[in-house]
């Protein structure tokens, strides 16, 4: 920070910036330099770097969230059962695997990429299914309990999977949409086994949640996974990384260095 004109803060302050549509409604997600409210911000927790910081990104402070909402809804270590992770080679799904992995869960990974196994197993995930196996299309409108709890990243069919096969009293944070936005679903994973279905938003978050989840992932991200999953391009190399990302080819997540 250069200057500031809030009380909380002080030049010389390093901070975190995620969310409230910044580089969507607001100029700035790319720049070297912006002018943002100060309660926009969060104090950069101590034990982590600025590049740390920005490899969670977005993305890994919505996965921190979601596993928040999936210990307030009751789940914990020493739960029996599996927790699944769609869509996990993406940003958000490599890094709710290592959190996961970290906090002793018996982590299934849900992937379409068979090259990304190894990487996964790194991470924390004990055992891969492929994506196919979550979204397969059944006439049931449950299937057997499987699934302790579930961060789901890709909606649309999986999630419907995903809700039919929840063991009772099990949770789903909802957080992505790369499947489609509509759900085709029933009212019975609900209503005959109490399964939980959690909207996880990360754009608008009070500040409280914002600092909490923070000071959770320097405790519970470790380092070395983080380490594994991060690529650092130039700015110049932005519109090839989108066409990739667009196409399902990048895993984990990638840094922007703007001074490049």
């Amino acid at each position: 920070m250069v200057e500031s004109n809030a009380p909380d803060y002080s030049p010389g302050d390093e901070v975190v910036l995620t969310g409230w549509s910044v580089g969507e409604r607001y100029w700035g997600g790319m720049a070297q330099m912006a002018r943002v409210q100060a309660g926009w911000l969060v104090p950069l927790p101590a034990g982590l770097s600025l590049q740390h910081a920005m490899s969670i990104g977005t993305a890994g402070f919505t996965s921190m969230l979601a596993v928040l909402a999936l210990e307030e809804h009751g789940l914990t270590p020493e739960t029996q059962g599996e927790v699944v992770v769609s869509g996990a080679a993406g940003g958000v799904g490599s890094v709710a695997v290592a959190i996961l992995g970290k906090l002793g869960y018996n982590v299934v990974a849900s992937t379409g990429r068979e090259t990304a196994h190894d990487y996964l197993r790194e991470l924390g995930a004990r055992s891969i299914i492929g994506r196919e196996e979550l979204r397969a299309p059944s006439k049931r409108p449950l299937e057997s309990a499987r699934w302790a709890a579930a961060i789901d990243t890709v909606g649309g069919d999986t999630l419907a999977g995903l809700l039919r096969s929840m063991a009772y009293g099990g949770s789903v944070a909802v957080c992505g949409n790369a499947g489609g936005i509509e759900l085709q679903s029933t009212v019975f994973p609900f209503i005959l086994r109490g399964v939980n279905m959690l909207g996880i938003e990360s754009v608008n978050c009070p500040f409280p949640r914002r600092k909490h989840a923070w000071e959770r992932l320097v405790q519970d991200l470790p380092a070395q996974a983080l380490e594994s999953m991060i690529q650092v391009v130039p700015l110049e190399d932005i519109p090839h990384l989108s066409q990739e990302i667009i196409q399902g080819q990048v895993r984990g997540r990638v840094v922007i260095d703007l001074n490049a």
